[in-house]
């Protein structure tokens, strides 16, 4: 049922982009889980979350806390389920995403940075894992500060 959305960024971070995207998800009602690849990654999108503007807070909470299941947006890490019961996974930071997960997901949203060769080389191998797992995606690319549809499978 799930779509991967693919987002490449070369002109905003991801302490910029990650609020915007994950502000969407939890607006159409879904669970989010911001899937992180270390504890450092997560720690430091927590602290980003927190100290947005007013119009950008997202109540939101680290995966190993006491409230999990009432969050609606859980950063995890690669080994850690998203007690929230997520329909919406974010990979960050390089974090796997299987195309089962997709599958049974609202939304993926693999967020990458543009401009770091290991981090495109990556998110293109998640490409290929996914729709070659019978996922439908769709590649997203920032042009002049608009998110412009590249590709789709």
């Amino acid at each position: 049922m799930g779509e991967a959305f693919f987002y490449h960024l070369t002109e905003d971070n991801l302490e910029t982009t990650l609020p915007i995207l994950v502000g969407k998800a939890v607006e159409a009602g879904w669970a989010v889980e911001v899937r992180t690849s270390n504890a450092e990654m997560a720690e430091h999108l927590d602290l980003a979350l927190w100290q947005g503007g007013k119009d950008s807070f997202l109540p939101h909470g680290v995966a190993g806390g006491d409230h999990d299941a009432f969050q609606p947006v859980l950063l995890t890490l690669p080994d850690q389920a998203a007690a929230n019961g997520a329909s919406c996974i974010v990979s960050v930071g390089g974090s796997e995403i299987s195309p089962d997960e997709t599958l049974s997901s609202q939304r993926v949203m693999v967020i990458f940075d543009g401009m770091d060769p290991d981090a495109v080389a990556r998110a293109r191998v998640q490409w290929k894992s996914l729709t070659g797992g019978g996922c439908a995606a769709k590649y997203w690319a920032q042009d002049m500060g608009r998110w412009i549809k590249k590709a789709e499978s």
